[in-house]
């Protein structure tokens, strides 16, 4: 077998059959994708929650798991459906591990991990550009095109998480916003693509996107009715999604309509007379400027309702009121933490559990006004917090686990 070799193209096979390694973009290659993303973050609370793992243990089993995944991947001669898409979901999974640890675990705030990953991929994208003169998709033919391949999707999971969560947390805007305002931002670079935008950047955004989306998608599914949610659960949720993987998977393998017929002419229209770089630079120029400003004057917001809760909570000469937190009033949570933990006094584990909800959705919510206030407190009360969720959510909860969870919970409350 001879080297093929294009200027524009570089070394395409060297010393073995050519086959791409990836999928045909299609409709249901986006479905697909988006069905991976919110499967996988569904996974991984089931090993973060209720089998009890913490965020640490859930990170090396995913590791594991991923590096088994990409040995298979790797090994292949060509695309295969089942192979390419477990990949995809254990590395959605990791990615988004790997910007939680670094939020929740280390207290890197979401800003500095939005930025961190965007500099990373950019930088993934430089170098693969110098040495290999192409990203395109359509031509994963080697070892390192496909090391390239994989680590950009990896940093897009971990930039689609932090991003997100930005977004729906810090800044207070929820899930459902955050899923309109990415589907709109899809929307825009599809039609941006039709006026002739590079299809090998408006591939990569719109990659970056869907995780936030299927993030909100899974959350409208899965969330209580009194919440927004359609009320399915997580379990449900899961099932329904996994289903819907496993038919497109069927239907890829067994129709191949997702693979690639003509890589060569695909790739070479790639790169062919649409601008990548200059066409990259404005793009990303467009998303820092319209981004940046958005985020200045919504934080600058938060800070203003910070500073006058903090005001108006804190006792004066003429109020006896003592300023019991350093946020401010809490009693709302006070109160829900006392009610569960009296459930779980009454063994009623159950109740306790649908309670403690209750809990997770009014600090998920008061997150981007209450961290503001002092970080290290909300910090502290977020860890109790996510103590109490694994000790209830545990496949087997104990009573004994349950109500002392809840009393470091309710001390650090108060």
């Amino acid at each position: 077998m001879k080297i093929l070799k294009n200027k524009s193209q570089g070394d395409i096979s060297i010393g073995r059959q050519i086959f791409n390694k990836v999928p045909e973009i299609t409709l249901l290659f986006w479905i697909i994708k988006v069905l991976c993303t919110t499967v996988g973050e569904t996974f991984a609370d089931f090993l973060n929650v209720n089998l009890n793992f913490g965020l640490t243990g859930t990170s090396v089993v995913m590791g594991i798991l991923l590096i088994i995944a990409l040995i298979f991947q790797f090994r292949s001669k060509k695309y295969i459906p089942s192979v390419y898409w477990i990949t995809v979901v254990f590395i959605s999974v990791f990615g988004t591990l790997v910007t939680d640890i670094l939020t929740d675990s280390i207290g890197v705030p979401l800003e500095t991990t939005t930025i961190f990953f965007s500099v990373m991929l950019m930088l993934t994208f430089v170098i693969w550009y110098w040495k290999e003169k192409t990203l395109s998709i359509h031509s994963i033919f080697t070892k390192r095109r496909e090391v390239f391949y994989w680590l950009t999707i990896l940093f897009t999971f971990a930039l689609g998480t932090a991003s997100g969560d930005l977004m729906a947390e810090s800044l207070g805007l929820g899930y459902l916003v955050t899923g309109i305002i990415v589907a709109v931002v899809i929307a825009s670079i599809v039609v941006a693509q039709r006026l002739k935008l590079n299809s090998v950047l408006s591939f990569w955004i719109i990659y970056i996107m869907t995780r936030p989306l299927g993030a909100s998608i899974g959350d409208l599914l899965s969330q209580p009715t009194k919440f927004g949610g359609l009320g399915l659960g997580a379990t449900v949720t899961s099932v329904i999604f996994l289903t819907g993987i496993l038919a497109v998977v069927l239907y890829f393998t067994f129709s191949k309509k997702d693979v690639i017929k003509n890589a060569l002419v695909e790739a070479k229209e790639d790169m062919q007379g649409t601008g990548l770089i200059w066409q990259t630079v404005i793009t990303v120029a467009i998303f820092v400027v319209v981004g940046g400003g958005a985020y200045y004057f919504r934080h600058n917001a938060l800070q203003a309702e910070a500073k006058l809760a903090v005001t108006t909570s804190t006792p004066n000469q003429n109020s006896p009121v003592l300023l019991l937190s350093p946020l401010g009033d809490l009693s709302t949570f006070i109160k829900i933490t006392e009610d569960t933990r009296n459930l779980v006094i009454a063994n009623n584990l159950a109740g306790a559990k649908t309670r403690i909800a209750d809990f997770e959705y009014e600090w998920d919510n008061s997150q981007s006004k209450l961290k503001p206030m002092n970080k290290v407190k909300w910090t502290e009360i977020d860890n109790a917090t996510d103590r109490t969720l694994r000790e209830l959510r545990a496949v087997n909860p104990t009573q004994a686990g349950s109500k002392s969870a809840l009393d470091i919970l309710l001390n650090t409350l108060k």
